[in-house]
């Protein structure tokens, strides 16, 4: 492996924290471009560059990817609001950073989506991270795509969240708590960061990111009630009182429930059968149940 110098924009963020340590801890000289790069983490204080970029802004873009020897673009959206939209983040800021990247013939892009995108998805959300998948392929052929499950990790929001949940004396479901999730740990994902851009056959390739096992969210509640030691009854809820709890938030400055959210939560969100993932990477993902202790501290 050749050191490199790597840009990350979106480094400040869950995943993307991850895969700045990694990158580190690899050797990799890296940058993190970000709109608000104090919010990185202190420990790299001299390790890292910051530079004070916006995925929406070329030319912010081109002087952040100049001279980098790889990109990665971990930016990411998960709930709309004034100013921030799905379709200038995930779309146009997806063909901002590719387009980028592109100008050097020898510099690798690695794009972060997720699992199941789609342009047919009832979901604003999902309809535009398949759009920007999309707009990277015209822009940028060789790049990597890396669609990621359900992030899980120490400190992250999808475990915290549903423990804030198993407090409720009455534990609502989504349905039936039948959808099937592929929970990934954050730092497999990062670990896949580091070798799509170190592996030269990686190119022009696109991979699933699941973790060890698939849980119904139901499964899911019952390994975090054991974990904390809690018991409560699980209660089914239709996904029409969902439809209508999520419109009533909307409202709201921040809504704890966005409509594409419980779009989301309808469908299952897996790796397809014969997806190229972490096998093709030389990694073995880690299991949630396995792991869930560990972001329970």
């Amino acid at each position: 492996m050749v050191a490199s110098t790597v840009t990350v924009f979106g480094g400040t963020g869950f995943l993307g924290r991850r895969i700045v340590s990694t990158l580190l801890e690899a050797g990799h000289a890296v940058r993190v471009a970000t709109r608000n790069p104090e919010r990185g983490n202190p420990a790299w204080a001299d390790r890292v560059e910051p530079i004070t970029a916006d995925v929406r802004d070329p030319a912010a873009v081109a002087r952040a990817v100049e001279g980098a020897d790889a990109v990665v673009n971990a930016v990411a959206l998960y709930v709309e609001a004034p100013g921030l939209d799905f379709e200038s983040v995930h779309v146009e800021g997806a063909r901002n950073v590719a387009e980028a990247a592109q100008v050097q013939d020898e510099r690798k892009l690695i794009h972060i989506s997720g699992i199941g995108a789609s342009e047919s998805s009832p979901s604003a959300y999902v309809r535009a991270r398949a759009r920007g998948e999309h707009a990277v392929r015209e822009a940028c052929g060789n790049a990597v795509i890396l669609q990621p499950g359900v992030l899980f990790g120490p400190n992250d929001s999808f475990v915290s969240t549903l423990t804030a949940v198993t407090r409720l004396p009455l534990v609502p479901l989504f349905g039936w708590g039948e959808t099937r999730l592929h929970p990934v740990h954050v730092d497999d994902v990062a670990s896949a960061v580091r070798r799509a851009i170190e592996y030269p056959a990686t190119a022009g390739r696109t991979f699933e990111l699941g973790g060890a096992g698939t849980y119904r969210y139901r499964e899911i509640l019952v390994q975090v009630l054991a974990a904390t030691g809690r018991r409560r009854l699980l209660v089914p809820v239709p996904f029409a009182v969902w439809h209508l709890l999520a419109a009533m938030a909307a409202c709201l400055p921040s809504p704890p429930l966005t409509r594409d959210q419980v779009l989301l939560m309808r469908q299952d969100n897996v790796v397809g059968l014969g997806a190229a993932g972490f096998a093709e990477l030389g990694i073995t993902p880690r299991d949630f149940a396995a792991t869930l202790s560990e972001c329970l501290r």
